[in-house]
C-alpha cells in the first residue's frame, strides 16, 4: 500500500511540472484545467500517504479499534480538493467563454497530455492491483481520481485538435467547463464512500446473507441475531449473536462459538469477528433478529 502512495506522489509531480511549461506555451484553459487537477493530486496523494501510514499502524490501547478510519478521512480531503479545482476551473472557463482567446503551440500541449496518458494509465494499473489485494479505501479513491485524469488528458486533447485545424476557439473552455462538472462527480464518488465508512455503514447486503448462511451451517445453531458489520480501512469487524440449545454446556456453547469465527474469519480474511451466545427460543434483551 505504501508503495502504491509513493507512485502517485511521483507520478502526480512529473505530471504538474510539464504539464506548466505545456501551459506556459500554449495558453489553452482546458490545459490548465488538468494542471491545476495535478497540482491538487499531488496534495491528494500527500494526504493519502500520510493516512495509509497511519492506517496501517496496529491498534493500541487508546484505538482498540485500529487506525482504518484515517482512510476515510483522507477520501474525504481529497473529495473537498477536487472540489475546489472544479471551482476554480468554472471561472476560469467562463472568463475565457467571455473573451474567447487562440490556442498557441498545440502540438507541444497534445504531446504533453499523450505523455500524461501513458504515465496515468500505468498508475492506475498498478493502483487496481493494490485495491484488489488489500480492498483500501485511500487507494481506490486515489485510483478513481486518476481515472478520471485518464479522460480528462483525453478531452484536452480532443479540444487542443478542434482549436487548432477547425478554429473552433470556444471548444477550449467547453471543454474545460465538462471537465468540471466530470471532476464534480468523481468528488462526490469519492465523498460518498467515505462518509459511509465513518458513519459504519453496514456491509453489502451478499456479504451479510453469507455470514448468516456460514453462521446457520453449524447443526448447533438454531438461529441468529443482531448481525452488525462495518468496516474501517482494510479491516472488517463482524458482530453476531448465536442461538443454541440452552441446555448446552458453556464449554460446549463456546466451542460452537469458536468454529462459527473461525469459518466466518476464513470466508472474510480481513475480517475481526465477535460472537455471543444466546439460549434459543428466548427474545435478545436489546437489538433486532435479522
Amino acid at each position: 500500500m505504501r508503495l502504491a502512495t509513493y507512485a502517485s506522489v511521483s507520478v502526480a509531480s512529473v505530471l504538474v511540472v510539464t504539464k506548466f511549461g505545456a501551459w506556459i506555451m500554449t495558453d489553452s484553459v482546458s490545459l490548465l484545467s488538468t494542471l491545476i487537477d495535478s497540482l491538487l493530486d499531488v496534495a491528494a496523494s500527500a494526504l493519502n500517504l500520510i493516512a495509509v501510514h497511519h492506517a496501517l499502524q496496529p491498534a493500541d490501547p487508546e484505538h482498540r479499534f485500529g487506525h482504518g478510519k484515517a482512510e476515510a478521512l483522507s477520501g474525504l480531503g481529497q473529495a473537498a480538493f477536487i472540489s475546489g479545482s472544479a471551482a476554480f476551473l468554472l471561472i476560469e472557463a467562463g472568463q475565457r467563454i467571455i473573451s474567447p482567446k487562440a490556442v498557441e503551440n498545440s502540438e507541444i500541449g497534445i504531446a504533453v497530455m499523450v505523455v500524461a496518458i501513458v504515465l496515468t494509465v500505468l498508475l492506475v494499473a498498478f493502483q487496481r492491483y493494490v485495491v484488489r489485494k488489500t480492498g483500501s479505501l485511500a487507494i481506490g479513491a486515489d485510483s478513481l481520481h486518476y481515472q478520471i485524469d485518464v479522460l480528462v488528458n483525453a478531452s484536452v486533447i480532443v479540444s487542443l485538435l478542434l482549436v487548432t485545424h477547425l478554429g473552433w476557439n470556444l471548444a477550449d473552455p467547453l471543454f474545460a467547463v465538462a471537465i468540471a462538472g466530470y471532476i464534480v462527480w468523481g468528488a462526490w464518488q469519492i465523498a460518498y464512500g467515505a462518509l459511509n465508512v465513518l458513519m459504519d455503514h453496514e456491509l453489502p447486503d451478499a456479504d451479510r446473507q453469507r455470514i448468516r448462511a456460514i453462521a446457520m451451517a453449524h447443526p448447533e445453531v438454531r438461529a441468529l441475531h443482531d448481525l452488525r458489520t462495518r468496516t474501517s480501512g482494510t479491516q472488517i469487524f463482524i458482530q453476531l449473536d448465536l442461538e443454541m440449545d440452552g441446555d448446552l454446556k458453556l464449554r460446549d456453547a463456546h466451542a460452537v462459538a469458536a468454529q462459527v469465527m473461525g469459518d466466518v474469519g476464513e470466508a472474510f480474511p480481513n475480517a475481526e469477528v465477535f460472537v455471543h451466545q444466546d439460549p434459543a427460543g428466548e427474545e435478545p434483551e436489546h437489538g433486532l433478529r435479522v
